[in-house]
């Protein structure tokens, strides 16, 4: 087969741009909220994201040469021409993953760079390209703790192969954009798993009003985590209702099956094929241009755990569940003189900012798992889409639409 790389960056030119695949709201799913014209974390102004997407080889694993699925996702704050630092804080549902720099974020309350998601065993290689990044925008750059963050693509890529290399983090910084973000089989998300399904990159926003001003909230994902059982969309339980569809592995060149079980998938309850397990991890970034604090941000971020648990996800022992929220206003957030003048919502007036960041969360997770694409990976080992019909099926039988 012929070698594919594939390296997406943002595109500017509709919400479609990159996927053909409808989102919830596309499809009639009822969502909480009010979302931004993109319905992306790019709804906060200022906020880019880049994405590079590795896609290559078919077969038999042969660790260093492939198959190869999977990439990186960067997000900027405040965009590549602008470097001051935001107001943020973090927060770990379960902490079986990594997102290094976050001693400083707690410590600080600031964050002074991108945040960069990949997958477990590339995070060495995008860290020093991020540090590589900040030195190339200053020659007075002196020191950097960068935020890289991971979930595990094992069963679809090669994972020890080492193929995202500083050369596609620093493609996914240059490549990054405002405007709509690819969703599904992209960046960092390009071999996740989610419920079952085929899992990746989603985002969504949230408009609010708090205390007579607008705000938004926006929340991008790369969902691979959660077992089948307990999948939910919108209260319905699609996964009772799915239980087939399981990943499985599909013949070799030579007719050999690499691994169990043999697709089509076994029926549900198969002890191989775990579908109840609630493996994987979730990382959340969460972005607003409401002007918090970062002990606020650190009860934002604590709130992505509601919408995870809406769709079904339990923070299982083996799961990395991590979360970062920033906030782009208050611009002197990182001010080393003189006496800084800051602004704040009152704690309490934040609860529409808690119901955004639950619901922006919930939907996209949704939408990383509508736009994402049957694949076929490492020894033929298939993870199939979420089908539209038959989620549409479930939402019926339950009421949640007509």
């Amino acid at each position: 087969m012929r070698a594919l790389i594939l390296l997406a960056c943002v595109a500017a030119a509709s919400p479609a741009a990159g996927q053909s695949r409808p989102r919830a709201r596309d499809l009639g799913i009822p969502q909480a909220g009010i979302p931004g014209p993109l319905n992306a974390i790019t709804d906060v102004a200022g906020v880019e994201v880049g994405l590079t997407t590795l896609i290559r080889g078919a077969g038999k694993l042969v660790p260093g040469q492939g198959p190869v699925r999977t990439g990186v996702t960067a997000i900027l704050p405040r965009g590549r021409n602008d470097d001051r630092s935001v107001f943020a804080a973090w927060f770990t549902l379960n902490g079986n993953g990594e997102m290094t720099g976050t001693t400083w974020v707690e410590e600080s309350g600031i964050l002074g760079g991108p945040v960069m998601i990949t997958n477990t065993h590339s995070v060495g290689a995008v860290h020093a390209a991020t540090v590589e990044y900040a030195v190339g925008k200053s020659q007075a750059f002196t020191w950097s703790l960068p935020v890289v963050a991971e979930t595990w693509d094992g069963p679809l890529n090669d994972i020890n192969g080492f193929h995202v290399t500083r050369e596609h983090a620093g493609a996914a910084l240059a490549g990054a954009r405002s405007g709509p973000v690819p969703e599904g089989n992209v960046g960092g998300g390009t071999g996740m798993i989610c419920h079952g399904f085929k899992g990746g990159t989603g985002t969504s926003s949230r408009r609010i009003t708090v205390s007579g001003r607008p705000y938004t909230l926006g929340v991008l994902v790369q969902c691979n985590y959660g077992g089948r059982a307990r999948f939910s969309v919108a209260g319905a339980p699609v996964g009772e209702e799915i239980r087939d569809l399981l990943p499985c592995y599909m013949p070799l060149p030579d007719g050999s099956i690499a691994g169990r079980p043999a697709c089509p998938a076994s029926p549900a309850g198969d002890a191989d094929a775990s579908p109840d397990a609630d493996l994987g991890s979730i990382i959340v970034v969460l972005a607003t241009d409401a002007p918090l604090l970062p002990h606020q941000l650190k009860r934002i971020a604590r709130r992505a755990s509601l919408g995870i648990g809406r769709m079904g996800g339990i923070g299982g022992n083996s799961s990395g569940d991590i979360f970062l929220a920033f906030s782009t206003a208050n611009p002197n957030a990182a001010a080393d003189t003189g006496l800084v003048a800051l602004a704040a919502i009152p704690n309490e007036a934040i609860n529409p900012l808690f119901e955004a960041a639950i619901d922006a969360t919930s939907e996209a997770i949704l939408n990383a798992m509508l736009a994402a694409e049957t694949m076929t990976g490492a020894n033929g080992y298939r993870v199939q889409a979420l089908p539209h019909d038959r989620l549409l099926a479930a939402l019926r039988k339950y009421g949640r639409i007509r």
